[in-house]
């Protein structure tokens, strides 16, 4: 009976208060001292009203907000009441408390063309002579409205299940509209787009579930290609509820594990209860098991004790839709090796290479499922790769197998691992051999045979005057296997040889040719005896 008394008591100062700019026109004093805002229909704009308590010290109060000398919100004692009239009702909001705005401003959304005109904030203190004082502010809306809409839609909060109706009311019939959530397209969305249904006249209505929230917008469009939209927002309410609960769950003996709790609730979650074999768990009162701030529940150590059935029950303020169901939980040992890998093996290419690995459960009970893979990502060699048990064979070993690979023993509990280095010998690029030229008067083409086709296999020609001390390199085009040198002298002997290179560096060099070039027609003739006849001895010459 208090309550009602005094919930009806400042409802009726609050109307004499509401009526009071009624009896007098807004002064042209107080129009001087107005803020003059301006929004376009669909927008959100804020009114910014400071209370000026007595002495800066915050008393009861009684807040009241007047548009065009009739009362459209009015609050106290944390009690906000919206009016009917004027479209108002869940369009008005307070702003968070640390906001830069006055504690009585508040936010008007989904702004619509009769929104336009004169608004006033007034406070009354009923403990206090005088009851009022200069706390009013005055502000004048000019709303830019569009041509195609007249209403936009206003935000929503609804229980799950009940229907969600967003209004989006055209100025002409003809004009088309079309909704979209969260920038996507309504008939994008299978499931959300059965449950949703557009009047004619271009309102939404939508049988609500949790996953719905989100913002909605309505476009609409005029033939003439004229388009204005306005969005609103859904919030979709629900008791906290369990969205899904593993039937088993494996613990590792020994090592540290977490039960996750499922759930999701709107309003956010208040409490979370778990049940152990049918009685209450309560984690402070068990060593080595912690609660989590996400409801989760974390055991440091596990042992045998903690295997059983759980479940688990969350709450929000509006309760909760029930238990989880029972989560069996089992404690099992985790693998461990009976026979590891070498840390690093050496082979040449062509070998083959075996590394064994194999692994039982830490009772001894099972044998863990057991694969390897190269850690690089790269794949195993399908036809060159095979398992035995748990043993890798390789075979025919080519340069891209080395790397590092990783041999595994996994179970339900944990997951071990056994790291492996492969290297490959390096064996430098062979040289080529039967090397053979002919020769212009100012080039020499030379010719041979590649010692070893390896990937990324280069060569580069050496060459000199059979007469200077230094050597010249020309390098050559990957995979080639003759080049031409030019800008020789006509009718001087040369020394040519040809260095094979990998991608480890360079290989070995070629025996050295020698050859002439050719005299100019009025020159010299004749070769020397044996010029073309490569040397007896192989030559490695370094620059």
């Amino acid at each position: 009976m208090f309550g009602l008394h005094r919930v009806s008591t400042w409802r009726v100062i609050a109307l004499i208060f509401g009526l009071l700019p009624g009896l007098v026109s807004p002064l042209i004093e107080e129009e001087k001292k107005a803020t003059f805002l301006t929004a376009n229909v669909g927008e959100s704009v804020v009114f910014n009203c400071p209370l000026d308590f007595p002495h800066d010290v915050a008393i009861p109060y009684i807040l009241y907000w007047n548009k065009d000398s009739k009362s459209m919100m009015s609050w106290h004692d944390g009690v906000m009441e919206t009016w009917e009239q004027g479209g108002y009702k869940h369009r008005i909001g307070f702003l968070a408390p640390d906001s830069a705005y006055g504690k009585g401003s508040i936010n008007l959304t989904s702004i619509r063309e009769s929104d336009a005109g004169w608004y006033e904030c007034k406070v009354f203190f009923p403990n206090r002579t005088p009851s009022t004082r200069l706390n009013g502010t005055w502000f004048h809306l000019t709303v830019n409205g569009g041509d195609l809409l007249g209403i936009p839609p206003i935000n929503q909060t609804v229980m799950e299940g009940d229907s969600a109706e967003f209004a989006c009311v055209t100025k002409d019939s003809a004009e088309s509209v079309v909704w979209h959530k969260d920038g996507v397209p309504l008939s994008e969305l299978a499931e959300l787009n059965q449950r949703a249904l557009v009047t004619p006249g271009g309102s939404l209505t939508i049988r609500t579930h949790m996953d719905d929230v989100g913002r909605y917008t309505c476009h609409v469009s005029s033939a003439a290609g004229d388009t204005q939209e306005a969005s609103a927002y859904l919030n979709v309410q629900y008791k906290a509820k369990i969205v899904y609960s593993p039937p088993e769950k494996f613990f590792p003996y020994g090592r540290p594990a977490i039960l996750d709790c499922h759930f999701r609730a709107n309003p956010p979650l208040t409490k979370l209860r778990w049940e152990k074999d049918g009685f209450l768990f309560d984690p402070f009162n068990v060593q080595g098991v912690f609660f989590r701030k996400n409801g989760s529940l974390y055991f440091s150590k596990v042992d045998e004790s903690h295997g059983g059935d759980y479940v688990c029950t969350p709450f929000n303020d509006l309760g909760t839709d029930g238990p989880s169901p029972p989560i069996h939980v089992m404690v099992q040992r985790p693998p461990v090796f009976t026979l590891q890998p070498q840390n690093l093996y050496l082979r040449k290419i062509g070998d083959s290479l075996e590394m064994p690995c194999d692994a039982l459960d830490g009772d001894g009970s099972h044998r863990p499922s057991i694969y390897w893979f190269k850690k690089d990502g790269s794949p195993l060699p399908p036809n060159r790769s095979y398992l035995t048990g748990g043993n890798l064979t390789i075979a025919s070993i080519e340069e891209s197998d080395r790397g590092l690979y990783q041999c595994v023993a996994s179970n339900e509990a944990a997951t071990i691992t056994a790291d492996v280095e492969v290297l490959i010998e390096n064996s430098p690029a062979r040289a080529p051999y039967n090397l053979s030229a002919t020769s212009a008067m100012t080039s020499i083409s030379l010719r041979w045979i590649p010692g070893h086709s390896k990937p990324q296999q280069e060569y580069s020609v050496w060459y000199r005057r059979l007469d200077a001390p230094e050597w010249k390199t020309l390098k050559i085009a990957r995979g080639a296997s003759q080049v031409t040198v030019d800008n020789l002298t006509p009718g001087v002997e040369y020394e040519l040889m040809v260095l094979s290179q990998d991608q480890r560096g360079d290989g070995m060099f070629s025996k050295i040719i020698r050859y002439r070039t050719k005299q100019p027609e009025s020159g010299i003739e004749g070769k020397s005896k044996g010029m073309n006849q490569p040397l007896e001895s192989f030559q490695q010459i370094s620059s």
